[in-house]
Parts: C-alpha cells; structure tokens; sequence
C-alpha cells in the first residue's frame, strides 16, 4: 500500500509541501492545495508530480521558484518529458523536471518580449544528439500548442541539452553538459587545422571518435584520469604516426591551458589512434 502524504505547508493551489519516506517533498497537482491546510490529507488523485527536495537551502530555492511560476509551465514540462521517456525508453534524472521548467518559462517569456538567445552549438547538438534534439522539436510543439508561442529551433538544442544531461550517470550542471560540448568541438577543430582537411562527419569513425571524445570530456570535468596500462606499442604508435601523435600533443596543449590538466601517455596514444582512424576516411 502507498504512503498516503499529508499537507505540511501549502504553497498555492497547484502546490503543497509534504514528506515522503522522511523525506521534504513538493507535491503538485491541479487544484491539490485549494482550500487546504496543515494535516490535511493529500487527494492522490489529484497528484501530477511529487519532486523529493535535498538540502534545505534547495527547499526554499524551489518553494520560491515553482510558487512564481504558472502552473502551465509544470504541465508543458511534464508532458515534455513523458514524451521524452517514452521515445527514448530511459527513465529521466528527476533533476531535469525542475531544470526544463525553469527554462520553458524564461524562454517563452523572452520570445514574447521579442528577446532570441542563439545556440552557438546548435549543429553539434542536432548532430550529435539527434533523438535528443528530435525531441526537442517536438517539444517546441507541444509549447506552442499550449502557450501559442513559436520559440527558434535553438530552443530545441536546449531542450536537448537537459536530456543528454538528464541520462547521465551522474548530476552535471546544464552550463558544464554545453561546456563540453564546447570543447569537444574545439579539439575537432584542432584536428582538421592540423591536418589542413575537412573531416568525413558521416564515417563511422568520425562518430566513434566523437563518442571517444565525449567519454574523454566528462572524465577531464571529474578530474579522472583513465586506468594507465603498460602498452608495450606506444613507441611503436609514435613512431608509426608521429603526425597523429603531434595532433594529439596539440590537443593536450589545449587541454591544459583550458582545464589545467595532464593527459597521460596511454590517453595520448588512444587519442592519436583515433586521429589516425579519422583522418584516414577523410583524406
């Protein structure tokens, strides 16, 4: 049998406090605090979204935030994200819910005041997180179905942004999932000045170099390096490719310069096999 919530402080209408397995919680739902007080009992049919709350400063960060903020807002979110579970059979971190709301309202509100924010990663988005950003456009829909308002297609690059970072295995900032993105596109520019070619984006070692990437990025942001083993080729990897080898350098180069860190022999060479790999479907 489910724990039956009681009301320990009401919010507004759509939104009252409670406590779930000892835990603070924000309970949500249409209608859910009208006329309500403390001790009352929670009508659980009326529940659309219980967020479990971490910390106490999260508490009254979130009772101000989700009190100014239409309930609409909380609905377009939650059908978003439904949508998305569903299309991309993955249960979502519960840190997107609040994240996406937040950015739903603030960019319908800018639309209306004639404000655009562009997506500077918006190719690399759409091309390297298509479902995402194919969710993303039907998010756009679905908001301006509900609100009668059409937001740019770089909106659904930022609605694909919070579910890349709502599938991650652990909880990374909306602004460090964009910066990685960032970098990750700067080392493939790295590449192809070096070598002076345009690389071959629909080779499927251009996706897998990008993949590597994208792991490689997220360790540098956890400031882990990758296991170091004895492998007896290196000397002979920098003596087969010492141009790939020399790119790579120059990809450590950047790295130091922007994350302040080392890369180790091993990640070199991975590095300069991947370069190897890619450059040789591009030549």
């Amino acid at each position: 049998m489910s724990e039956t919530l009681k009301i320990d402080k009401v919010i507004n209408n759509n939104l009252v406090r409670s406590y779930k397995d000892g835990k603070e919680a924000l309970v949500m739902g249409k209608g859910l605090g009208f006329k309500k007080q403390k001790n009352d009992f929670i009508d659980e049919t009326l529940i659309e979204r219980v967020y479990i709350i971490e910390g106490e400063e999260n508490s009254n960060y979130l009772e101000v935030l989700l009190s100014n903020i239409p309930y609409t807002y909380i609905q377009t979110t939650n059908e978003i994200v439904k949508y998305a579970a569903n299309s991309l059979d993955k249960k979502l971190d519960d840190t997107i819910w609040l994240g996406l709301t937040d950015h739903i309202y603030h960019a319908i509100d800018r639309a209306k005041k004639g404000i655009t924010v562009r997506n500077a990663l918006l190719w690399e988005i759409s091309r390297f997180y298509n479902h995402e950003y194919l969710i993303g456009k039907e998010g756009l829909k679905i908001i301006e179905k509900r609100h009668g308002v059409k937001l740019s297609d770089s909106e659904a690059g930022f609605i694909a942004i919070h579910l890349v970072n709502a599938q991650m295995d652990d909880t990374v900032k909306i602004q460090e999932t964009m910066e990685m993105i960032r970098i990750q596109k700067k080392m493939l520019d790295i590449v192809k000045y070096h070598f002076g070619i345009e690389l071959n984006e629909s080779s499927i070692h251009y996706d897998r170099f990008w993949t590597h990437l994208k792991y490689f990025v997220r360790r540098l942001f956890k400031g882990k390096q990758s296991i170091k083993e004895d492998l007896g080729f290196l000397d002979v990897i920098k003596r087969k490719y010492p141009n790939e080898y020399k790119c790579a350098k120059r990809i450590e180069e950047y790295v130091q310069k922007e994350l302040n860190y080392e890369l180790t022999e091993d990640e070199l060479i991975y590095l300069a096999i991947h370069i190897r790999r890619v450059i040789g479907e591009s030549a």
